[in-house]
């Protein structure tokens, strides 16, 4: 992989620089799909159509478009001389990371009960978002992150990865809520309970927006913060879409539930 990388780039100051410019630019699309997503909602699940392609099935989609995320960050990690992943930083930020995609890539597909299938558009645009990501995150981190000593007892590194283990427990106990909703060979959606669904509609997505917050504080560089600000953005925007949906059909809907953060909004 080190030859292919020296094919790509002629330096390694050329290559941090296109790191760097992958993060302003992943900024430049979290404002394009800010806007993008005032007018339409993101097309998988509730609110897939074919008008973005064919239908993918939900657990093949979810497969192959997660696995970029954590196939190219393994082979960066174990298939390239990576100069800084012998520090502790480094190797905290990689490894959160990896335990969010080796969940997400490798075990939340084989639990999809009856997920609606994914349209082709939506599918590989994943991909490509995915690749991207999953490159810029840990070639960062593997090869050119340069913590100070003593980064892992600051405050900001501590703080933000208690919100990141926070964020991620309650992803997947958000997930675990609504792949049980239902009994087998039932159909049809349910008001989900517990947990933090009752205090908000998208507890699985406040989760996320949590952990990938936390996990750019404890990073404090761009690529992360980039990161975080997509997902917020997207998120955001599917919880809010999703409390929506969720009042329009149930009236006996919890009428104090938020869409995204508790109490407030």
């Amino acid at each position: 992989m080190d030859a292919l990388l020296s094919r790509l780039f002629s330096s390694e100051e050329e290559e941090l620089h296109t790191l760097d410019c992958m993060a302003y630019a992943m900024v430049l699309m979290a404002a394009c799909t800010c806007v993008t997503l005032l007018f339409e909602n993101v097309p998988y699940g509730r609110y897939a159509t074919r008008k973005y392609g064919f239908p993918v099935d939900a657990r093949l989609a979810w497969f192959i478009q997660e696995l970029p995320a954590f196939m190219l960050p393994l082979g960066l990690v174990f298939w390239t001389s990576c100069a800084r992943t012998s520090m502790l930083p480094n190797q905290l930020l990689i490894a959160m990371y990896f335990c969010h995609y080796v969940q997400r890539s490798l075990i939340y597909p084989l639990l999809i009960r009856g997920g609606k299938p994914t349209p082709f558009i939506s599918f590989a645009l994943a991909i490509v978002f995915c690749t991207y990501n999953g490159f810029m995150q840990v070639r960062y981190l593997s090869h050119y992150a340069d913590y100070p000593a003593g980064w892992v007892t600051r405050p900001s590194f501590i703080a933000g990865s208690v919100l990141w283990l926070l964020g991620w427990l309650v992803n997947l106990h958000s997930d675990h809520i609504l792949r049980n909703l239902r009994q087998p060979g039932e159909t049809g959606y349910k008001i989900p309970t517990g947990g933090l669904f009752e205090y908000v509609s998208g507890a699985n997505f406040l989760g996320e927006i949590v952990e990938w917050v936390g996990f750019a504080l404890a990073g404090g560089s761009a690529h992360s913060s980039a990161f975080a600000l997509f997902t917020a953005v997207v998120l955001s925007s599917r919880a809010l879409a999703h409390h929506k949906w969720y009042l329009a059909k149930f009236e006996d809907y919890p009428p104090r539930r938020k869409a995204l953060i508790p109490f407030l909004f």
